[in-house]
């Protein structure tokens, strides 16, 4: 039997952010989000 490697929450953000950089789709997508949200609070 193998032993399983556990990774630990924050090894999994870093790859989640390594994979989201190589995404440009999916950062444009934040981007947007972030900007209506920048704003939202700017015009309050």
């Amino acid at each position: 039997m193998r032993k399983l490697n556990k990774k630990t929450f924050s090894d999994l953000v870093l790859e989640n952010k390594q994979e989201l950089m190589k995404d440009i789709e999916a950062m444009n997508r934040i981007e947007e989000r972030f900007e209506k949200k920048h704003e939202i609070k700017v015009a309050e």
